[in-house]
């Protein structure tokens, strides 16, 4: 499956895109509900003021009334106090509202990360993924926690403004919203580019990150080959990248910022000229006009803050299509219904004609039927790039056949949950991931048999199962600090950690990657007695480029173009290997 995250959607209306992040609120239609009262009574307070101003003007300040005057100023005070308390109550309830969505929303795009298989994390890369959890996640925070509820506030506003020009003087109303129409007309055309920039931003910063993300990871191996220019160069390229189009996305941003100020100021001259024509044809009064440049404002200000919020809204949109590209994604491999009963008298592990071929086309097995035995030895040999890997991902469910059935104890191997394949099936990778924290916890990770044991009785453990010896390699024993990047032990060390990982869960069937590559001689052949003293029953696969560690298989597999061929002898598979070699 194609899992390459693909944020290219086609542009939709408002009202649908808004519709897409309603559904992320569903949990605060109480807190929403305070909110929105309190934009209804702001909203309202805010436009009754300038109407109380202009009678004031008309009926206390041209008749010299000073009592009149007085209790109208009070009156004002007493609304704008009113409006500052339900801007509070609005601005704080949505704050909380926007750090809980930012809260949950990372917990879903996480917990939606670990439902995705390896394919997932093969076909995108980590900087890009943690752009979205971090970056993206935020622009939504600081939309719905500042800029949402002042978006709808505004459009109370902008139509209670409309109602009050159009009722004090329909004519000079007409004349006051031909700017409005104009910029609603420039802004519907304009939104779907204004997106296209802001998304394409995204994009590289997430880029961006992905480079971060390489170069500080691999910095051990870039200073060791001296190719600091390498990736200095591909850092300044990203950034560079980051850089045009951010510009893109700033111009397109504050566009609306420019258009929108210059129709407010448009509407303002119409509204002064034409208000003092009608004032000197005795069809108006000055204190309606000081009114009517009032609610121009209270109309064409809060335009001009959505010309920025709207660039917010249209940067949450942007933000939103990534995340949902994450979120909207489906596991193709899934966990099938099937029987509980295994057969222990069958093959361990079987292939049914399978084919395996990535996503890119390059085709790894094609029609392969193999069995392995209870208690056997396999051994996978195969030139670089043959296959032997991925057909050990394959046998312990990293990957899905793309053809054909894998048997494990004679159910379909997609019938295992997660914990039951983890614990009947070890895995020791080429290059063992460790966590943050000691030794134990690294050995006895998610291990349910010892998950209550204390550190004398995993020592005891460690002890019974032959475990011990290596654990003397490390000074501090259980309690020896590990972080995630294994700097603070050697390569050797960590497949050890690995190996005794994958031992203590007494798996039915082990799989070893090439576990002992980095390891001393001496310590191989501990290695190699606490293998032999695993259960008679538990059938072992062995990929090895250093063909003495197989000498004692009982059987060899060959891997190369599409094909397990059996081997037969250790002679057999290396003149396999060599004619690989010459003919490739």
């Amino acid at each position: 499956m194609n899992y390459t995250l693909n944020t290219e959607k086609k542009n939709g209306s408002v009202l649908a895109a808004l519709k897409k992040l309603l559904p992320l609120l569903k949990y605060e239609r109480q807190r929403l509900f305070i909110t929105f009262a309190a934009i209804i009574i702001n909203s309202g307070l805010t436009l009754v003021a300038p109407l109380l101003i202009g009678e004031a003007v008309n009926k206390y300040i041209e008749t010299k009334q000073v009592h009149g005057l007085l209790v109208a100023s009070a009156t004002v005070l007493l609304i704008y106090i009113g409006s500052f308390i339900a801007t509070y109550i609005q601005t704080k309830t949505m704050g909380g509202v926007g750090q809980r969505l930012l809260f949950s929303l990372r917990n879903t795009v996480f917990e939606k990360l670990q439902q995705l298989p390896i394919a997932f994390f093969n076909q995108n890369k980590a900087g890009d993924l943690i752009s979205r959890i971090n970056n993206d996640t935020d622009n939504l925070n600081q939309f719905f926690s500042q800029s949402l509820m002042q978006f709808v506030g505004n459009i109370f506003l902008i139509v209670g403004a409309v109602v009050f020009i159009l009722s004090i003087n329909f004519r000079l109303g007409l004349a006051a919203l031909v700017p409005l129409v104009i910029v609603l007309l420039l802004t519907q055309v304009l939104s779907p580019w204004v997106k296209r920039q802001n998304a394409k931003s995204l994009k590289e910063v997430g880029g961006m990150s992905a480079e971060i993300q390489e170069s500080l990871g691999n910095f051990k191996v870039i200073v060791a080959f001296n190719r600091r220019d390498y990736f200095r160069e591909k850092f300044e390229a990203a950034n560079y990248k980051n850089f045009i189009t951010s510009v893109k996305a700033g111009i397109a941003n504050n566009v609306f910022v420019t258009i929108y100020s210059f129709a407010s100021n448009a509407a303002q001259l119409i509204v002064l000229v034409y208000g003092i024509h009608l004032i000197l044809i005795g069809d108006f009064t000055l204190g309606f006009l000081i009114s009517y440049i009032t609610y121009a404002n209270r109309l064409y200000d809060p335009l001009r803050q959505m010309a920025s919020l709207w660039a917010t809204f249209q940067t949450a949109m942007a933000s939103w299509d990534r995340i949902s590209a994450i979120v909207s994604l489906q596991n193709d491999m899934p966990l099938l219904a099937g029987s509980a009963a295994h057969s222990l008298s069958g093959p361990r592990l079987s292939f049914q004609t399978v084919g395996f071929t990535y996503v890119d086309g390059k085709e790894v097995l094609r029609d392969v039927s193999v069995s392995l035995n209870p208690g056997e030895t396999y051994a996978l040999v195969g030139p670089t790039g043959g296959g032997k890997t991925t057909t050990a991902s394959l046998m312990a469910r990293l990957y899905d056949p793309t053809g054909g059935t894998i048997l494990f104890e004679g159910n379909d191997i997609r019938t295992l949950d997660p914990a039951t394949r983890a614990q009947k099936i070890g895995f020791i990778l080429q290059e063992p991931f460790l966590f943050t924290g000691t030794l134990g916890d690294n050995i006895f990770y998610s291990n349910p048999l010892y998950k209550d044991s204390t550190s004398e009785q995993l020592v005891e453990v460690l002890k019974e199962t032959e475990l011990l010896p290596l654990l003397a390699q490390f000074e501090n024993g259980l309690k020896t600090p590990v972080n995630q990047n294994g700097e603070s032990i050697s390569l050797g060390q960590r497949q050890l950690i690995a190996f005794m990982r994958a031992v203590l869960r007494k798996p039915d069937l082990i799989i070893l990657d090439e576990a002992t590559a980095n390891i001393d001689t001496v310590t191989e052949r501990l290695l190699e007695e606490v293998i032999e003293k695993l259960p008679k029953q538990t059938t072992k696969v062995i990929i090895a480029h250093r063909l003495n560690t197989i000498q004692n298989a009982d059987e060899i597999f060959f891997v190369n173009g599409g094909a397990i061929t059996p081997a037969g002898s250790l002679t057999n598979a290396v003149d396999m290997l060599m004619h690989a070699k010459r003919t490739s």
